[in-house]
């Protein structure tokens, strides 16, 4: 398998940042659909940009501008410097089996926003690199976040983590992009209660909350929480039939999810096979969470819709 070679293209501007020291090891990618996968960091206010495989590289606050940008193969996104928020993620549409785009730009999120509370990022940035997998790290008074992403067209992508010294937790709003939307999966309405197959034992089928977007038909995502709570939205009421023939009550926005986030949680991103099979939740996670729970083909997926169907469509799309 071969990979992005951001070491080749980036080392020598890597190596003259001002302000930076720079250690560490590379490791190769080993997924299908992270293939030529690579992130390249640029926003720092000397001009530099940041893309050397297997190094981890320290930015000093004096180089940090208030945007970092971080542009990968198959995904790009914004970081807000001073939250670790995060705006205009996006798949570029890079050629790949995996593409669930067509080929073309899609952004996802207009914004995945913390609310730190008078608490703001200041120390100075820690970028990993490793392959296909990038790892950021800033700290600042009573506050540490994390962003680990992986640049792929499918799989479990990207992961947020929050901490607090006082160990309360963080709200962090997701707001989807023009013509993406959530919806309740109704592949898994009409399984919701039967037993399948999961290594070896089995696991009750649930309901699930998808993203979707009739731009790119072949797109499936989902939130994916670790230690988080979605919180209840009650100006969207969304009424979902049942296989039963009764109704569920799903209180989500089409646009809109609000997360508490325990300090040390975590929210993820994770699209593909990833978004619709049934595993159990993630692992409760405090420190050095993984982007993913990785199954192996253990789990049973159940899929989505070729076209969502409006009742299925959480509404309305704001609070």
């Amino acid at each position: 398998m071969t990979y992005w070679n951001t070491g080749r293209r980036w080392a020598a501007v890597a190596a003259t940042m001002v302000g930076m020291a720079v250690s560490g090891t590379a490791h190769a990618a080993t997924s299908e659909g992270c293939t030529g996968g690579g992130f390249v960091v640029s926003g720092f206010t000397n001009g530099a940009q940041i893309g050397t495989n297997g190094l981890k590289t320290t930015a000093q606050p004096a180089v940090v501008g208030q945007t970092l940008v971080v542009t990968g193969r198959f995904n790009s996104f914004e970081v807000n410097a001073a939250s670790f928020g995060i705006r205009n993620y996006a798949f570029t549409g890079a050629a790949s089996a995996e593409d669930m785009t067509g080929g073309r730009r899609t952004v996802i999120w207009t914004e995945k926003t913390p609310d730190h509370r008078g608490l703001s990022l200041t120390g100075a940035v820690t970028i990993e690199i490793d392959g296909d997998s990038i790892v950021l790290t800033r700290t600042g008074p009573g506050l540490s976040m994390q962003i680990q992403a992986k640049d792929c067209a499918a799989g479990g992508i990207f992961q947020m983590e929050v901490e607090r010294a006082d160990n309360s937790a963080t709200r962090v709003t997701h707001v989807l992009a023009p013509g993406v939307f959530y919806y309740d999966n109704p592949n898994f309405r009409a399984r919701e209660g039967d037993a399948v197959p999961f290594k070896d034992t089995s696991i009750a089928v649930t309901p699930r909350i998808n993203i979707g977007s009739d731009a790119a038909p072949r797109l499936i995502a989902r939130d994916s929480a670790q230690v988080a709570t979605r919180v209840n939205d009650p100006t969207c009421s969304n009424t979902i039939a049942t296989r039963s023939g009764g109704v569920g009550i799903v209180r989500h926005c089409g646009m809109v999810s609000r997360w508490d986030v325990s300090s040390g949680g975590r929210m993820g991103f994770v699209t593909g096979e990833d978004a619709t099979e049934v595993a159990p939740p993630p692992t409760i996670c405090t420190h050095k969470c993984q982007a993913q729970n990785q199954v192996k083909g253990q789990s049973t997926v159940l899929g989505f819709p070729a076209m969502v169907p409006e009742p299925s469509r959480l509404k309305p799309m704001f609070p």
